[in-house]
């Protein structure tokens, strides 16, 4: 998972079942039980890497690891097509040097080679390789391999990357918008997935069976109330839904429309539909919408923490439009059903966070804090180091 992996891991439990996933103890990843045909990877904004599991190793230590591959990578290249094959490997939380992990792939190369295969092995500048790595030396197309050794208490787990995160395809989404406005905020699109994720979770499962799979995808419609340039929606489209977005200000209403306009013109196969209208998330009402999934009003950009005082009045501010938005929400929201909300969250200097005093309320709103077996609360916030206002993730259930 990625720099944040209990928010990958938030995601899957929604999308999966709590049931089909088992963290790790140790490293950013986790052991998700379905089959590999069953996941779509493109919609997973915090998953870096998916790969088949291929083996559990009865040690941790990496002359045992390194021993281990070269008996077994010589033996199973007879599976491969003839010519160059191409090897990376990734280590998670195993004890070795990039200098050892270097010389001992080396020693393997060799040792391939010396069996009549030619072999390229793609070097670490650090003991796991990157997506540009893997996308620029195409390790998950036929005869190339990424190998990742992952610890797993006492135990190593060996598995082949499958799919990894097109990062340039996420760069055109975000960067190449022809309508942006870094002063409202800049939603990563990977963030965006999650959100969409966590908000839908298992409601495609209870579409009918049969029929076209997209047409009954779009009969979901993903709200986001403060759509601002229309990042959420982006990312609802081309996960196959329709869309309703609103904003209170009418240049972010006509941004999105271009946004999207753009986006289905790159994405001709995108078949839900979008609805866009000015309207105030305190006081609209939005007819028909399955889940809902936004970034609520964050308060003013702070680059640094402002005087006790003034940020008392910021979180006032913020605490009433959110008040006011989540009831307005409640009135509409249909028993059962799930919404996805990005919230401020201010970083304090003992690395706490300040959060909205409007949370503790949630009951009394009619709203319970949909509870997750393997990720908590407070760890769903989305936070670079040096920020001052994190994205707190809410995930809501109406009662």
């Amino acid at each position: 998972m990625g720099r944040q992996p209990a928010l990958g891991l938030a995601e899957l439990e929604r999308l999966y079942g709590a049931e089909h996933v088992k963290p790790l103890a140790s490293g950013p990843a986790a052991v998700l039980d379905v089959e590999a045909a069953e996941i779509n990877f493109k919609r997973l904004g915090g998953t870096i890497k998916v790969a088949r599991l291929l083996a559990v190793i009865d040690s941790v230590r990496w002359s045992d690891l390194a021993t281990y591959l070269t008996k077994n990578i010589p033996a199973h290249l007879k599976n491969l097509p003839e010519g160059k094959f191409t090897l990376g490997l990734s280590v998670y939380d195993i004890e070795v040097g990039v200098e050892q992990l270097n010389r001992d792939l080396l020693g393997l190369k060799k040792i391939i080679r010396q069996g009549g295969r030619s072999a390229r092995i793609v070097p670490n500048k650090s003991l796991e390789l990157n997506s540009a790595q893997v996308l620029h030396n195409k390790l998950t197309s036929r005869g190339a391999w990424e190998l990742l050794l992952i610890k797993d208490g006492q135990k190593t787990l060996l598995a082949q990357t499958i799919f990894v995160q097109d990062i340039e395809a996420y760069a055109a989404r975000d960067q190449a918008r022809p309508a942006r406005d870094a002063r409202v905020g800049m939603l990563p699109p990977k963030l965006a997935q999650i959100m969409v994720n966590l908000a839908v979770g298992d409601l495609e499962q209870k579409l009918p069976d049969g029929g076209d799979k997209a047409l009954n995808l779009i009969r979901l419609r993903v709200l986001d109330p403060f759509c601002g340039t229309g990042v959420i929606l982006q990312e609802a489209l081309l996960m196959g839904y329709s869309v309703m977005g609103t904003d209170a200000e009418p240049r972010m209403i006509e941004y999105s429309k271009t946004n999207l306009k753009w986006l289905v013109e790159k994405n001709p196969a995108i078949q839900g539909m979008a609805v866009l209208e000015i309207g105030d998330a305190t006081s609209t009402a939005w007819p028909g919408f399955s889940t809902v999934a936004s970034e609520l009003y964050l308060g003013r950009p702070l680059t640094s923490l402002p005087t006790p005082d003034k940020l008392r009045e910021i979180v006032n501010d913020v605490n009433t439009i959110t008040r006011k938005f989540l009831n307005n929400l409640a009135k509409q929201m249909k028993p059962g059903r799930v919404a996805c909300l990005a919230v401020p969250a201010w970083a304090k200097p003992d690395g706490t966070f300040l959060q909205l005093p409007v949370l503790d309320k949630l009951t009394e709103m009619s709203y319970n804090r949909l509870d997750l077996k393997h990720v908590r609360h407070n760890q769903l916030i989305y936070y670079r180091p040096g920020q001052v206002v994190a994205r707190q993730l809410i995930i809501l259930e109406k009662k």
